[in-house]
């Protein structure tokens, strides 16, 4: 008999879970009559800050676009440059493209695939505008070291902060920290909504009324326009399953952590694997546990082979993309980010998975990788 397959993710089974209360939200809003800029967003909005610690929330249509909007509310423009990362998803990068800038791409540290931050400090520059930080599969970057670059500097530091919603960085919510937070609501997302939505954070009262702004088409009023701006709302639909999902997340955030230890400790000291660091004052929330193995897509292989979902995030460093050609980066000029690629293997860390799935996985990997050499250390 032919085992179920352990999924990298969980998505039909959250929903399932949730379904009955969704649906009554839903019911709640097709009642209303009201589908755009309603009761059920602007509680989300209270709501979801409150979660974060920031003092304004603000939903919109997309992680993209929340990207791109605190990005033009901080005035990043044509012939800026932000500083980020090239290892991360495209939205990073392309967000700053998007605002007519450019991305000036630093380095990652080898332990958290995260930002390096004296990588950070060589890249600064005369058109910097801004740093983007991207807090990767769910872990904090080093936002001290990070926000007092940016105060060396006179340039504000935003946080990515789409894999990372509830992560903790000393105490302080991840898009509490620097001038604005960033997050998505993508299905696969740790909160991840019916659809594309995405939600700002800060706590600068200008910057929340300038973003607010330029997410209605720049209009303070009816058929004025203050600000050239867009068409970015959250829908009332989405707000009001995203309040149902968001009563259940710090649960299924401990599901996730109690997987990510027990992975930890049964993975540490293996020869061909190295497990994820988690630098002392962060508190992760695994929207993936990455592992490095010497050929990612190989293991990716095999473990597919015996029914394991695995994903490999990224395959492909940004700045060798042909979208960022003009550039005129070449290989070798950002080294881990390029070792990462080749690397990092996603294992299923999801809160539905039940322990046997996740031992099936430690099982699998401990057969694929018993004959490789050992894998240097980060």
């Amino acid at each position: 008999m032919t085992r179920p397959r352990v999924p990298l993710f969980s998505v039909e089974e959250e929903n399932r879970a949730v379904a009955p209360e969704i649906e009554a939200a839903v019911r709640r809003v097709l009642a209303s009559g009201k589908f755009i800029l309603g009761s059920e967003g602007a509680a989300l909005e209270r709501e979801l800050s409150g979660f974060t610690g920031a003092r304004h929330g603000l939903g919109v249509a997309s992680g993209t676009d929340a990207l791109v909007l605190a990005l033009k509310a901080l005035g990043v423009g044509p012939d800026d440059e932000v500083v980020t990362t090239p290892f991360t998803f495209g939205a990073t990068a392309g967000a700053i493209a998007l605002c007519g800038a450019v991305p000036a791409f630093a380095d990652i540290d080898p332990a958290t695939f995260n930002l390096a931050p004296e990588a950070v400090r060589r890249r600064i520059g005369r058109r910097t505008k801004a740093i983007l930080a991207v807090h990767l599969f769910g872990q904090p970057c080093d936002m001290d070291a990070l926000l007092a670059i940016g105060r060396d500097a006179g340039v504000p530091v935003l946080e990515d902060a789409a894999q990372a919603i509830g992560a903790r960085h000393r105490g302080r919510g991840a898009g509490s920290i620097g001038e604005a937070g960033c997050f998505s609501f993508y299905p696969t997302k740790n909160l991840g909504g019916i659809g594309d939505g995405g939600f700002l954070t800060t706590n600068d009262d200008a910057l929340y009324a300038r973003m607010k702004l330029l997410r209605e088409h720049g209009s303070p009023r009816r058929y004025h326009y203050a600000l050239v701006g867009t068409n970015s709302r959250l829908d009332e639909i989405q707000a009001a399953a995203l309040r149902v999902k968001l009563k259940r997340l710090p649960a299924w955030t401990e599901k996730r952590r109690g997987h990510a230890r027990a992975y930890s400790a049964a993975l540490s000291g293996w020869e061909g694997l190295v497990p994820p660091a988690v630098p002392e004052g962060l508190e992760p929330v695994w929207h993936l546990y990455v592992v490095r193995v010497r050929d990612n897509r190989a293991v990716a292989a095999a473990l597919d082979e015996r029914g394991i979902g695995a994903g490999i995030y990224y395959p492909e460093p940004l700045h060798l993309q042909p979208a960022y050609g003009r550039l005129g980066h070449r290989e070798g000029d950002f080294p881990e980010a390029e070792r990462a690629c080749r690397e990092a293997l996603s294992i299923p860390v999801h809160p539905f998975l039940d322990d046997s799935g996740r031992e099936r996985v430690i099982s699998a990997l401990r057969e694929i990788l018993g004959a490789n050499p050992p894998l240097a250390r980060p």
